[in-house]
């Protein structure tokens, strides 16, 4: 056994420990009040039902939100041991436009127990209890911690001051259980997210290093696989997984239980640029892409021109960013043209385009990284289709274009033979942009699935409440490790 988490002892010391019974189905979810009178769950601050919650304090609500998830979770997974989990309402990092909302994951992790599918493997501490039928880390009341007094298997803590003044105070948590929750943040969805994390949805391995806890692979290793080394994490280097967990997308799943599914999830199509050059052949080829939230849906059929690249313009606020001149006009009339990110929004780029005949538009990344993001934004006025490319392909692309022998056209459409957010063989791409984000890069599904799912790294507003398919494919991926 090793422990993930750390509290100090005066927190254990305030901490009153009244224990709910929060789900009994085919496994027990157990919740432990850690905030001290007046605080978090015990806030006796007078606040009216909502949305199904018909707490009337905001300590209330807030424990009716976990007891909701706790039972949702508790009704999809089977174990024989009751899974505890530590939770605590604290004044988090905050200010007027940013802030943290809470986080959650495994207390301690086990490997080499009874039950294990793997020797020599970490399992979080649900997981090892559920796969030995054997509670690993019982209570002890003598522990040097918080955790090893419950026995905690999960700990969550989310910020107690959002929505407050000086805290995000347009953007509180949204406390009702049907997910009407308009502009605010649904505490349902999040946390029904950051209970999968303490579940098992994460690499214990460390990404940014590509180093073992304690030299030991975790589960994830047996899944997680690089196309483009051909090789499971399990089988890599430190430096090769170092590598991989910054790779863009080119990281998948590789469990049967999710790639069995992924049919049902997510929808045919993922975004592409298909390019043919005489002027530049090595440019020839099919680029990755991020999607646009205006203008024309992509098709499988797609739209198809020459590929132009736009000027400068004298005295212009930016590329693409006042209407178009003669020389951009020919450019893009009849024409797919390229303009580089940069100085306004993409949807005036797009639309100065569009007035001046182009039938698509690419825009180029002004920074390096990948995999390329989406383009968002909103104008009804634009009818014509739009892709990002990353900073690199935008370079190569641009060469082809200005290339005054031979011809390069390009199609931006749907390539339907794969699934949103899916390799050629189904398997779907796991978050691991060329900037590494501790916390969220190879622990979350990349932000190219369709439909979105609960366990992408940022929280969509389309989300049902649901862990499995059709909706989501986060029960399937923890059925793969052994739940």
């Amino acid at each position: 056994m090793t422990k993930l988490s750390r509290l100090c002892a005066a927190l254990a010391a305030a901490a009153g420990l009244a224990m709910a019974v929060s789900a009994q189905a085919a496994a027990t979810i157990q919740i432990i009040n850690g905030d001290p009178a007046n605080v978090g769950f015990n806030d006796p601050t007078p606040v009216a039902p909502v949305g199904g919650n018909p707490g009337t304090t905001l300590g209330q609500q807030r424990m009716n939100v976990y007891n909701a998830v706790a039972a949702k979770w508790g009704a999809t997974l089977t174990s024989s041991v009751p899974i505890v989990v530590y939770a605590t309402n604290e004044p988090l990092d905050c200010d007027e436009t940013s802030g943290v909302l809470g986080s959650a994951g495994p207390a301690f992790v086990f490997k080499n127990f009874a039950g294990a599918p793997f020797n020599q493997t970490w399992f979080v501490s649900a997981l090892a209890n559920k796969l030995s039928g054997v509670d690993q880390q019982p209570p002890d009341p003598a522990g040097e911690d918080i955790y090893t007094q419950t026995g905690a298997d999960i700990v969550a803590r989310f910020n107690s001051n959002l929505g407050t003044p000086g805290c995000l105070p347009d953007a509180p948590f949204y406390l009702g259980l049907d997910n009407a929750h308009g502009d605010l943040i649904d505490f349902y969805t999040v946390l029904l997210h950051e209970f999968g994390h303490g579940l098992g949805f994460l690499a214990i391995t460390d990404g940014q290093s590509g180093r073992r806890l304690r030299g030991t692979p975790d589960v994830w290793e047996h899944y997680v696989f690089d196309n483009n080394a051909a090789k499971l994490w399990l089988d890599m280097t430190n430096a090769e997984r170092r590598a991989s967990a910054t790779s863009g997308r080119n990281v998948v799943w590789n469990g049967g239980m999710v790639k069995s599914s992924a049919a049902s999830v997510l929808v045919p199509g993922m975004p592409e640029l298909d390019v043919t050059s005489t002027a530049v052949p090595s440019a020839s080829g099919a680029y990755d892409v991020g999607r646009a939230s205006f203008g024309a849906p992509l098709t499988a059929a797609g739209v198809t021109g020459e590929l132009t690249a736009y000027s400068t313009q004298s005295g212009e606020t930016g590329p693409g960013c006042d209407p178009l001149d003669k020389g951009n006009k020919r450019a893009a009339k009849g024409n797919i043209i390229i303009i580089d990110r940069g100085a306004c929004a993409f949807t005036v780029k797009v639309k100065n385009a569009q007035q001046a005949g182009a039938i698509g538009v690419v825009i180029a990344d002004n920074v390096a990284g990948t995999p390329p993001p989406d383009l968002g934004g909103s104008d009804p006025t634009i009818t014509i289709p739009a892709v990002r490319v990353t900073q690199d392909d935008g370079r190569t692309l641009k060469q082809a274009a200005r290339h005054l022998g031979g011809s390069t056209t390009a199609t931006i459409r749907l390539n339907t033979a794969k699934l949103a957010g899916a390799d050629a063989s189904g398997r779907p791409f796991l978050y691991t942009p060329s900037a590494y984000s501790p916390g969220s890069s190879v622990s979350h599904w990349d932000t190219s699935a369709f439909k979105n799912l609960l366990m992408e790294p940022f929280i969509n507003d389309d989300l049902l409440h649901e862990v499995t398919p059709p909706a989501d494919l986060t029960f399937k991926l923890l059925q793969d490790t052994g739940w």
